[in-house]
C-alpha cells in the first residue's frame, strides 16, 4: 500500500522581486515500510516539500496524501498518522524530557495513563530515561535532537517525515539515530527523510529522489543509480546528476 503520495506538488512564495517557485511540480510515492530519501543541495526544495506533507505549509497546487488522507482537506487526520522532525528542535527549555513527552502525548489525545506508558517507553528507546528529570535547556544538542525525535514518536505514528535527522550530531549520536531509524523501519514504520549525507542515504534508503531547483530530476534505488553511472558511489551519482541538471561548480543557480 502507498503510504505517501505526491502528485505535481508546487509551492510558490511571493517576494518583493516576484514569485519564487520553491517546489515545481514534484511527484513521487513512498510505500508502507519503505525509507525514501530526498536529496539535493541547499535551496532545492527538500524542506518545503516535507513541510507541505506535514501540513505546516499549504501547497500552491498539486496534491499530497498520507495513508489516503489529503494534506489540505484532512490535516488533522494527516497529523494523527505522521510524526515530523524539523531541523530546529522547537523544544521548551524549561520543561524536562518527561514533561515534554507527556505534553505532546496529551496534544495527540492519549489518556494520562497511556501518555505515561508511551513517554517511559520512548525515553528508554532513545537512551534518555536517566535524563528524564533534567531541564531541556541543560541537554546537549545530541540529547535535544533525540528528544525531538521522541516527540515525533510519542503517538506511535505509522509515517515519519524527518528533515536532516543527523544534522549537527557527533558521530556517536548520529550512529544511534541511524540505528533507531533502521529499527523503526523494521517495525513497519514508513520513513521519508531529507539528508545531505550521501553515505547515510546509501545505507538507509530503499529509494532516493534527487531534487534540483524544486524539481525531482532522478529517482530510483541507490544500487540501480550507482550501476547506471558505472559503479561509482551515490555521492558521485548525486554530483553527476546535478551537473547534468545545470548546477554550476560554485553552487545552485537561483530558483526561477
Amino acid at each position: 500500500m502507498t503510504a505517501i503520495l505526491v502528485q505535481d506538488l508546487t509551492k510558490v512564495f511571493p517576494t518583493r522581486r516576484g514569485e519564487v517557485r520553491a517546489v515545481a511540480g514534484v511527484s513521487f510515492h513512498v510505500e508502507e515500510g519503505e525509507i525514501f530519501g530526498l536529496l539535493g543541495p541547499n535551496g532545492a526544495g527538500k524542506t518545503t516539500t516535507l513541510r507541505m506533507l506535514a501540513t505546516l505549509l499549504t501547497p500552491t497546487s498539486g496534491r499530497a496524501q498520507v495513508l489516503g488522507h489529503d494534506v489540505v482537506a484532512e490535516p488533522d487526520r494527516v497529523r494523527a498518522k505522521l510524526g515530523f522532525l524539523a531541523t530546529e528542535t522547537g523544544l521548551y527549555e524549561r520543561l524536562t524530557p518527561w514533561e515534554t513527552l507527556l505534553f505532546f502525548a496529551r496534544i495527540f489525545g492519549l489518556s494520562r495513563e497511556e501518555a505515561q506508558k508511551r513517554a517511559q517507553a520512548t525515553l528508554q528507546l532513545l537512551g534518555l530515561w536517566e535524563l528524564r528529570g533534567r531541564k531541556v535547556g541543560t541537554l546537549s544538542s545530541g540529547e535535544r535532537q533525540k528528544l525531538s525525535l521522541g516527540r515525533c514518536l510519542i503517538h506511535n505514528p505509522p509515517v515519519l517525515v524527518l528533515d536532516e535527522p543527523t544534522f549537527g550530531l557527533d558521530v556517536f549520536v548520529a550512529r544511534a539515530v541511524v540505528q533507531l531509524i533502521e529499527e523503526l523501519r523494521d517495525q513497519g514504520h514508513t520513513v521519508l527523510l531529507s539528508t545531505h549525507d550521501m553515505h547515510l542515504a546509501e545505507r538507509l534508503c530503499d529509494r532516493v529522489g534527487i531534487l534540483h531547483l524544486g524539481k525531482l530530476v532522478v529517482e530510483g534505488r541507490p544500487g540501480e543509480l550507482v550501476a547506471r553511472e558505472g559503479g561509482v558511489d551515490l555521492e558521485e551519482v548525486f554530483f553527476r546528476t546535478l551537473m547534468r541538471a545545470g548546477l554550476s561548480p560554485g553552487g545552485a543557480k537561483p530558483v526561477p
